[in-house]
């Protein structure tokens, strides 16, 4: 029996290889596949000296915008490559080599009439105070969106057909985004902008902070000074609480008996995204020490708050949720209280989706015999939006070396340590997904909030009773009540002393779920919280309750 089956092992394996023989003289003998290639080139009259950034081309099947205005998560294809020195007129190429998204190459786009466009993100050259030198995005006030940055190059859209007979599609980059428009101040709204004495030393280069403030009625006719609300969050040059002359908000924010307060939503876009998350880093620099020390001085200096840790509130969602609530934690004698909404991971045991402390994979795992993709993304009937690993490519394909501007990036940048090459130390390969256990480990030493409460509650925990509240969906698109949850849990463990926090979870509820009350109920609910805590004997005109 064995003997047969040798045989006839033998037999099948001498069939394969001679039709594999077959096979690779029949493919020979037919011409090379051509496959599409793009030419991208910067005229000299748009820029005279060499550029170092990343070129993109950008396919779509329709012109209702532009190219480079459909890229997304869950947009058009795009392709990118690095560049170095690219002197003027001469080709950047990209081709069937380039990683894509949400096509992995142009080898697998399908042939088709399009609209296209060819894209330059322009890096600088940073040399920071740590003696390493890197290069990024310079951002110019736009939030890190690569896209719509000024000063970055594009060409016109055009349409065309692409397929296997396609000639090499050459694009010129000849048209450079404006500068942001700042809005103009009004009688509700002022910005202020400055430059950052910590982060300029830090990055080599200058770095600005800003604020957006929100008067009160009757501001600039007394002599009031208010508490202040302190909004955190994704970079945005909009009026706080998106505060129009008009509307419910508007409506309550003129009554007699409406809590007077200045609302401030803070800008501190770093070079590898558009929000610093609020806390000094290895990678980004001293962020917190300068919004601590440099942003909010500003702030309480040119306009008339309290200034004292009961009449200060922060709150923020997502993002913004994440860095209120480590604000609220890592500076308590700061603030008198925080309203987390929907909370990037507050602990990373997971990281949408991501165990870093047991998976050995950010892409994939191991349910007993079989192994399973990590979702990233869902819709709120548990659908999948989008894999780990197709996340992972959409960012890696918008930069290399942590360059994306996109939110896995930036957590690595903020939480973990830098690397040999001066970007940071990856907690994962974006290709393979293997995680680095070294990595994870620093993640959970320096950032992870719940393990800072284990290992601090003594000292933190005083300082934090009937301050925390927390909002989430139980059906967060990005499974951030998960980890909003443990959280939830450990605390309801606590002693001396014993606090529990607040948490309210919205049944079937996504990203980003902050509570059932309306935002001019809400500020009522944080005036009266301020009101309770301020010393015995001092008086509120900034409300009438």
């Amino acid at each position: 029996m064995k003997l047969r089956i040798a045989v006839a092992l033998v037999v099948s394996l001498g069939l394969v290889t001679g039709l594999a023989a077959s096979s690779q003289r029949r493919f020979a003998a037919a011409p090379p596949d051509r496959g599409v290639r793009v030419e991208i080139t910067i005229p000299p009259t748009v820029k005279p000296e060499p550029v170092t950034g990343r070129v993109f081309f950008i396919v779509a099947r329709s012109d209702e915008r532009e190219p480079r205005l459909q890229v997304g998560r869950t947009g058009t294809p795009f392709f990118g490559r690095d560049i170095e020195n690219l002197a003027p007129g001469q080709a950047a190429t990209i081709d069937g080599t380039d990683l894509g998204t949400p096509l992995a190459s142009l080898k697998d786009l399908p042939p088709g009439d399009y609209v296209v466009q060819a894209f330059v993100n322009v890096y600088s050259e940073f040399k920071r105070a740590d003696n390493h030198t890197v290069w990024m995005h310079d951002d110019q006030w736009e939030g890190q969106h690569w896209n719509i940055s000024p000063g970055n190059l594009y060409s016109r859209p055009q349409k065309l057909r692409i397929d296997a007979t396609t000639e090499p599609i050459r694009l010129v980059a000849d048209q450079v985004i404006p500068p942001v428009a700042i809005p103009a101040d009004t009688a509700w709204v002022k910005r202020i902008k400055i430059q950052s004495a910590l982060l300029t030393r830090f990055w080599g280069r200058p770095i600005y902070l800003g604020a957006t403030v929100l008067l009160p009625r009757d501001y600039e006719r007394s002599t009031v000074n208010y508490p202040v609300l302190y909004r955190q969050g994704h970079f945005s040059l909009a009026p706080p609480l998106n505060f129009q002359e008009s509307g419910e908000l508007y409506d309550a924010w003129m009554r007699d008996d409406f809590p007077r307060m200045l609302v401030v939503t803070l800008q501190h876009p770093a070079p590898y995204f558009d929000d610093s998350y609020g806390v000094n880093s290895a990678n980004l620099g001293p962020y917190g020490d300068a919004i601590m020390q440099e942003l909010i001085p500003a702030v309480e200096s040119r306009f008339r708050a309290i200034g004292e840790p009961w009449a200060r509130i922060t709150d923020g969602g997502s993002t913004g949720g994440w860095i209120s609530l480590a604000h609220q934690i890592f500076y308590p004698d700061f603030y008198g209280g925080v309203w987390s909404y929907c909370p990037d991971s507050v602990t990373f045991s997971d990281v949408e989706g991501i165990n870093i402390y047991t998976d050995d994979n950010a892409f994939t795992r191991k349910v007993d015999w079989r192994t399973v993709p990590i979702i990233n993304t869902r819709e709120v009937n548990g659908h999948v939006r989008l894999t780990s690993e197709q996340r992972n490519h959409f960012e890696l394909a918008n930069g290399t070396k942590g360059r994306s501007g996109e939110q896995l990036d930036i957590w690595s940048a903020v939480f973990g340590p830098v690397g040999p090459d001066g970007y940071f130390k990856p907690l994962f390969d974006k290709r393979s997904g293997v995680i680095d256990r070294s990595v994870a480990e620093y993640w959970r030493t320096h950032y992870d909030l719940l393990e800072y409460l284990k290992r601090n509650w003594t000292t933190v925990g005083p300082k934090l009773v009937d301050k925390v509240h927390v909002y989430t969906g139980t059906m967060d698109n990005f499974f951030l009540n998960n980890s909003t949850r443990e959280l939830e849990l450990w605390m309801r463990t606590t002693e001396d002393p014993h606090y529990e926090g607040f948490f309210l979870y919205g049944d079937g509820k996504g990203h980003c779920w902050q509570g059932p009350e309306s935002t001019p109920e809400r500020l009522k609910q944080m005036a009266a919280h301020m009101a309770r805590h301020k010393p015995e004997g001092m008086t509120t005109p900034w409300w009438r309750y």
